[in-house]
């Protein structure tokens, strides 16, 4: 008798079916557990919920009295089922890490006992990605020049570097790392030897994960840094000159007037070379020089101007120097300016005087009114100079 209604329960329960379903969700959503008792003909008592490695329930559901909470209230579980319909599903929202495991729901008939199904819920981690410039300098030995990361994915992220034209100028290594809570951190530097020649080309670290809708492409400028080069001085008009240099980052510039060592009399390019640098600053005239940036500009050229201007170009990896040297010949002279325009004037004046007069003829003369217009002087002469004038006069 025994035999025959273990046989029967047996065949009974085999004839039942829970439909559940392993699940995948993104970290931080939401997914559904899902539970449903098919094929029934028996009482349905009680559904319950467990999670592994725990086997006491962590959720019952009554007919009575609907879900309870048998270690303390979760309020991300959410019982979104029906009793009456045999449904035991549940909604788990704002997911955790330590919610990834394995599920089992459980209904209990009477008088055909317990029937189950697993949910494996597997979670996916999107990587926390970034790009790091590790600031190289200009050298002749490959260094590291960025580091790009993909930190606590799951599964473990890809990350790969797009150098375009640089081809075999760089080179990437990468290096994964398992952490406890199943998640990996995947770190791709690239290395090349840091020349002005990669300076300022465009590379993209792109990282691809099964969590992550599409992939992401960090785009990142090569950057090798290095103290100003060399300093030059151009004219950009007359009294206007501009220092020029190259330099990562950029240089900030600063003009002064100063004394210097051994400053010869007469400066030229070659006696440059002897300038050893400021020995002391003296202020820039306001009133007569201007500098913006790393244009100086003489608003007046006057000879109290004259002297040696230094550019000093610098930035976080050192400054260089260089040197111009002013020499007026003639400062401006308001009034001599004046006295010119005076000048000039009269010399104007005189001449539309001259043709003012020859024009109207007041100017001509016969020579018999010339001669006639002499009068004679009375001298004490000799007797031979009286006739010789006599003679002169006719």
């Amino acid at each position: 008798m025994l035999l025959l209604v273990s046989t029967f329960l047996s065949t009974a329960i085999e004839a039942l079916r829970v439909i559940g379903g392993d699940m995948t969700v993104v970290l931080g959503g939401t997914t559904i557990l899902p539970c449903k008792l098919i094929d029934a003909e028996d009482t349905v008592i009680q559904i319950s919920w467990q999670k592994e490695p725990q086997t006491d329930n962590f959720l019952t559901i009554l007919s009575a009295t609907g879900p309870l909470f048998l270690n303390g209230h979760d309020k991300r579980f959410q019982f979104i089922g029906n009793f009456a319909d045999n449904n035991g599903s549940l909604q788990l929202s704002n997911i955790k890490l330590t919610d990834e495991a394995t599920y089992t729901c459980i209904f209990t008939l009477f008088p055909s006992g317990n029937v189950q199904t697993e949910i494996h819920l597997n979670l996916l981690v999107p990587p926390v990605t970034s790009l790091k410039d590790n600031r190289p300098t200009l050298g002749t030995e490959e260094v590291s020049l960025a580091t790009c990361m993909a930190a606590a994915s799951k599964p473990p992220a890809k990350v790969q570097w797009l150098t375009g034209t640089l081809g075999e100028k760089v080179r990437p290594t990468n290096n994964v790392t398992q952490h406890a809570n199943g998640t990996t951190t995947t770190v791709s530097t690239l290395f090349g030897v840091p020349t002005r020649e990669i300076n300022h080309h465009l590379v993209k670290c792109v990282v691809t994960s099964a969590a992550m809708s599409k992939e992401e492409s960090l785009p990142f400028t090569i950057q090798i840094y290095f103290s100003p080069i060399e300093v030059t001085i151009s004219k950009r008009s007359e009294d206007s000159f501009e220092c020029v240099t190259e330099a990562n980052p950029k240089a900030a510039f600063t003009w002064s007037r100063c004394s210097c060592l051994n400053e010869p009399d007469k400066p030229n390019k070659a006696t440059f070379s002897s300038y050893q640098g400021c020995l002391s600053e003296q202020s820039m005239p306001q009133s007569t020089v201007r500098v913006e940036g790393a244009t100086l500009q003489f608003l007046s050229m006057t000879s109290d101007l004259n002297g040696l201007y230094q550019c000093e170009a610098s930035n976080l990896y050192g400054r260089k120097h260089s040197y111009m040297y002013v020499h007026v010949t003639s400062g401006a002279c308001p009034a001599c300016w004046t006295l010119f325009g005076l000048l000039l004037f009269m010399i104007a004046f005189g001449v539309a005087a001259l043709w003012y007069s020859y024009k109207t003829g007041k100017c001509l003369r016969t020579e018999e009114d010339t001669r006639g217009e002499r009068s004679k002087v009375p001298t004490s002469g000799s007797p031979e100079e009286e006739e010789e004038e006599a003679a002169a006069d006719l």
